[in-house]
This record gives structure tokens, sequence and C-alpha cells, in this order.
């Protein structure tokens, strides 16, 4: 099974933040390679958990994913925008 998600890394203070924001999952490290080797690594543990307690298509198809043959991509939206506020 193939599962492919995207990750966003940011940095704060001292520290690079990756998440992955389709599955909610995130982790740190002092550079940018370590916050995303991190965050692979958190990844693989919500996605071995998921598998063990029987979840994983569930949670992967209420996170957007979609199934393709043996492949799990996230959904393609049509359009995609920031909007901005002001109060």
């Amino acid at each position: 099974m193939n599962i492919s998600v995207r990750i966003e890394v940011f940095k704060e203070d001292d520290v690079y933040v990756a998440i992955s924001p389709d599955l909610n999952v995130s982790s740190f490290g002092e550079t940018i390679e370590d916050a995303k080797r991190s965050v692979r690594e958190a990844i693989e543990a919500f996605i071995e958990e998921c598998e063990r307690m029987g979840t994983l298509e569930d949670v992967l198809e209420e996170s957007g994913f979609v199934k393709i043959g043996d492949s799990w991509e996230l959904r393609k939206p049509v359009s995609e925008e920031a909007l901005a506020f002001t109060r």
C-alpha cells in the first residue's frame, strides 16, 4: 500500500516544525531535514497504529484521501487560494 501525504515545514524560534496537515501529525527538529525525518517517523507510527486498530481506511477517507488501486492519494482541489480578512 502506498500513501502520499503532504507536509509543511515552519521555523518557530530556534526549531523547525514539520506537520502533515491532512493527518494532523507533527514533529520537529533542529534543521529542516531533521524535522522532515522526524515527521516521517511520526507519520509511520501513526499509520502503523491505525493499521493495528483496524481503522486506517476510515481515518484516510475521513482525512480526504482517495484510494486509487493500491495507493491512497489526497483528493485534488479544483481551486485553492488564501483568503485575507481585516476586522
